[in-house]
């Protein structure tokens, strides 16, 4: 039995300037080897900037998908059932939810360098999460699979 399909599937890559700065991590670690010899100077080259890579790889392999019913981001599996209408937030609103509107016990699958976001409550009684907010690059694309897609 194959599950099915994601209404919406969206990876938070890192910013292309990242990639530049793990290089740049490489060609540090390479420089602070450099009078051992030129064997070293390589082996810090490569090894620093493949640390680093590893790190915005990691970072930024967060994924939203809504899918058989449930929103599945991150490490999150939460049912549609257990959510309320979702709200587009542009960079200024997401923004404010980010920092001085921001509730400790959201689930907050934030990038900062993803202007606009999705809030979605939480309505369960049995789940103290009031709210899940989602940084995503495609806020309406988000908010209507979470409107249209029935709850299983």
């Amino acid at each position: 039995m194959q599950p099915s399909a994601p209404v919406f599937d969206e990876r938070l890559t890192a910013p292309r300037s990242w990639w530049f700065i793990a290089f740049g991590v490489g060609v540090a670690c390479a420089l602070m080897l450099l009078p051992l010899g030129t064997l070293p100077l390589l082996v810090g080259l490569v090894g620093g900037a493949a640390a680093a890579a590893v790190l915005v790889s990691g970072y930024g392999s967060a994924r939203i998908r809504v899918v058989a019913g449930a929103l599945v981001a991150g490490d999150a599996r939460i049912p549609l059932s257990a959510l309320g209408e979702p709200e587009v937030l542009d960079a200024e609103e997401a923004r404010a939810w980010r920092t001085h509107k921001a509730d400790a016990r959201a689930f907050m699958l934030l990038r900062g360098y993803v202007e606009t976001a999705v809030r979605v409550e939480v309505t369960d009684p049995q789940d103290p999460t009031p709210y899940v907010y989602l940084s995503t690059r495609d806020p309406q694309g988000l908010a209507a699979a979470l409107s249209t897609v029935p709850s299983v």
